[in-house]
Formats: structure tokens, sequence, C-alpha cells
């Protein structure tokens, strides 16, 4: 007899061999994402996002998307957005499609191949951005592309914003384009990256929906102390202050605290652990008052189990002293700190200060943290990707969960707009590269992932 599993696995391989095919949408579909993937959109003096934002807005209009319908705009001449429409009827709100097209450097040294030269090979396509996001930026162009050439006439305006600055300083992008062009991207809800297929030696196992995320803060710690001459060391030197409080730093753990999307998580997950005992402890921690033992075991195992339930901050960065022959001067370091969603960053500040107890060590913010709510699992959005997973993929269950990096999901739910960060394309959940060597994604899910994406499109707009 055959398993779920297995039913689930050949179905997934036929579905493959359709999606795979070399049909109109998917040859265009491909065109753009090499497109994107050759233009280098790194912020760096060789990297223009402006290019890619001019390649996507000529590929729409040449489509037939009116000029009026397709913007290419922002504050820096290297940094503008595309922000094109598909009218509907108007019977809701519109429903925002976002992706970014900025990209984090990539040096040629670093990796196999030219970062920024579309490779396909071994069932992978290859390059700087594969997954991290022009993989979705394609998808979401292509899809507008195909439902504007069915005559597709959906209840709601569809919105895509393709935009800049995610990766980096976050001034040209969606923070941007929500205090300067609101009317532009206005929407009752965005469908966002974050949110990945997951997958153990092939086997198809979750779809994430990524519903809130983690606040990024910086602080900066420093020790500062007259000097002198190294000659005549004393015990009062400022970069044993800052080692020693770093050292303190490095053994605090923030409470355990998890909300209703990382509680979903560990729920839904524990039914794919094939350790049992780790099964066990994910339905403890996830209970109304989580088990210490299993929080503990559970954090002490998996780096992102730890993520998931507290508050953490790490030293990422350090400086100290100004000559071989000197006693320090001034010593510092950064800490950065990813927030759970409602803990306030001044909490998190206080809490360092405590834990090092130094006062020849003082720490305060680098810029200012943009908290964002939990977007809601209201069923209009869960009930169309649970729907349009299961057609696709039998067996697949949506998992929720909460972003530990940051995206420009953040400005959105600030703004009234709930973020969902779902992308249908699955990665093998201990292979992730992006940001990093040999960025690749799979071919067959990157197809995968397109026709979800249309699905799940249409689901949420007739």
């Amino acid at each position: 007899m055959r398993t779920p599993v297995a039913i689930a696995s050949s179905f997934v391989v036929a579905l493959a061999t359709l999606t795979a095919q070399s049909g109109p949408g998917d040859r265009r579909a491909k065109e753009i994402f090499k497109q994107l993937i050759e233009i280098n959109t790194t912020d760096t003096p060789a990297g223009n996002v402006t290019k890619a934002a001019d390649a996507v807005a000529e590929r729409l209009k040449t489509a037939g998307f009116p000029a009026a319908d397709v913007q290419v705009l922002g504050p820096d001449p290297k940094k503008h957005n595309v922000v094109a429409r598909l009218h509907g009827s108007g019977a809701k709100r519109p429903l925002l499609l976002l992706a970014h097209l900025d990209v984090v450097e990539a040096k040629r040294e670093d990796w196999s191949f030219d970062p920024f030269a579309f490779l396909e090979k071994d069932g992978f396509f290859y390059g700087r951005g594969t997954s991290d996001d022009k993989a979705m930026a394609s998808i979401l162009t292509t899809n507008l592309i195909r439902l504007r050439e069915e005559g597709f006439r959906p209840n709601r305006d569809l919105i895509l914003a393709l935009t800049a600055d995610e990766e980096g300083g976050r001034f040209n992008g969606v923070d941007w384009l929500v205090k300067n062009h609101r009317t532009l991207i206005d929407a009752a809800l965005a469908i966002n990256e974050g949110g990945s297929g997951q997958m153990k030696s092939g086997r198809y196992l979750i779809n994430e929906v990524q519903a809130s995320e983690k606040v990024y803060q910086d602080f900066r710690l420093e020790s500062r102390n007259p000097g002198g001459h190294s000659s005549r060391p004393i015990r009062d030197n400022a970069i044993y202050h800052l080692a020693d409080g770093l050292a303190k730093l490095e053994r605090l753990d923030f409470p355990t605290r998890l909300s209703e999307v990382t509680r979903t998580y560990f729920e839904r997950m524990a039914a794919f652990q094939s350790d049992a005992r780790v099964a066990a402890d994910m339905r403890a921690a996830a209970q109304a008052t989580p088990d210490p033992q299993a929080v503990a075991r559970l954090s002490s195992g998996s780096s992102y189990f730890n993520a998931l339930m507290r508050t953490t901050c790490v030293a990422t960065r350090l400086d100290g002293g100004h000559a071989n022959n000197a006693l320090p001067q001034l010593a510092s370091a950064n800490v950065n700190c990813r927030i759970l969603p409602g803990e306030a960053p001044e909490t998190v500040k206080q809490k360092i200060e405590e834990t090092i107890a130094d006062p020849k060590i003082t720490v305060t913010f680098v810029d200012k943290a943009t908290p964002s709510a939990p977007s809601p699992l209201t069923p209009e959005v869960m009930t169309a990707i649970e729907s349009t997973t299961k057609a696709m993929w039998p067996g697949v269950i949506v998992v929720p969960m909460m972003g530990t990096g940051a995206t420009d999901g953040l400005f959105l739910r600030n703004a009234g707009m709930p973020a969902y960060g779902v992308e249908g394309i699955f990665y093998e959940i201990d292979d992730n590269r992006a940001h990093g060597r040999d960025e690749r994604v799979g071919i067959r899910q990157y197809f995968e992932g397109l026709e979800f994406q249309y699905r799940l499109i249409k689901a949420l707009s007739q």
C-alpha cells in the first residue's frame, strides 16, 4: 500500500514535470529571472537597482500595461522602485505583491563562478539573488503579466511593488513609499518574501507563512580610559573592561516568550520530528506555560529554536586601541539584538546594562528600532494559502512562523497593512545559501513557486 508521503512525493514529481515545461509563461519567467540576476543591484559603486526597476517597467509596458499604471520612482537615482497596478472591480481593497530588487554584496573571489552571471547547472539556477529575492520578483512580475493577458478581472486591484534598499539602509524602498506615496501601494494586505517551503532530502515537509518578525536593534558598547604607555600597564584597561562585559553578555539568556505564531509553529512542526524527544519538547514548549526543561533542551539543540522563543543579543563587531605601544583609550563593540515583537528595545538595553554591571561601559542605541506587531492569521489569508498548498502538494502542511531576521513587511504592518511572507518555493532545510556563497534555487522548485503564486493571487482576488 502506498503511504500518504509516497503519494505526495509522486504528485510532486508529476507536478514538477508539468510546471517545468517550457511554456510561454515559464520561458518569460526564466528570461526575467536571468535579466534581474545579471543586473548588479548591490549597495556598492557597481550596483544600480534603478536599472533593474527600469527593466521590469519596460517588460510590463511591452506586455500592455499603460504607462500611467507603471511608475519608477525613488529619492536616490540608483535606488528606484517600480510600482505597477492591474485594475480590478474595486469590490475589495487592493492586494500588494511585494519583493525587493536589491541584493547583498557578492565577491567573485568568494564564489565558484561569477555571482552576477545566471547559471543553470545540475538542476539549479545559480546567482546572487536567486533565493533572496529575485526569484520572487520575477515570479510576481510574470504572473501579473499572465493575469493581464488572460483577461483576468480581479475583485481588487493587484499592485506589484519591487523595491530598493531592503538589504541596506531601508531609506529608499518600502519605508519611503509608505511615507511619500502611500496611495500607490495602499492595500488591505500584502504577500511578501520570508516564508519558504522546507524539504528534507527532497521530501516536502512544510510551507511556511511568515506572519511576524523580530525587531532589529544594534547597541554600541563603549569603554574609555585616559590610556598611557604600554610599558607601565594598569588593571584599569578599556579593552579588559569591554572583554569582561562581553563575556557576561555571552551567558545572558532572555526570558522565554511565545506568541500565537510561534506556538502554532511548534505544535505543527512536532509532527515532522524523527526524534520523539524533540517532538515532545516542541509540544511542551507550546503550552500556555512552557515547560522550562523542554525549552532548555530545544534552545541548546538548535539556535533557530532558541531564537524563536526569546530575544537574542550577540557581539558582531569589535574595535579597540590606537597604537601597539599604548594603553587603549577606547574599546567598543557592536551588539546586534533581535527582539521579540511586543518587547521594548529600552527594556533590552536595561537588561544588557544590568548584565554587564560595569559603570565604565556605556550602552547606547545605534539608530532607532522599528518594531511591528504580528499580522493576524485571518481565515481569508490562511484558507487561501492552505487550500493552494494542499492542491499542489498533498501532505504538506502550512506553518505560521516568526522571522528571526527582518523584511520590509514591518513597514507595511506599522502602516496598517498586514504582510504575509509566503513564497511557495521549497529549499533543503540544511542548505540555506541566502546571503552566502553560490546562492541557488532549484529549477523545479522555482517553477512550482511560479504556479503557486499564480493560484494564490487568484484565490485572494476572486
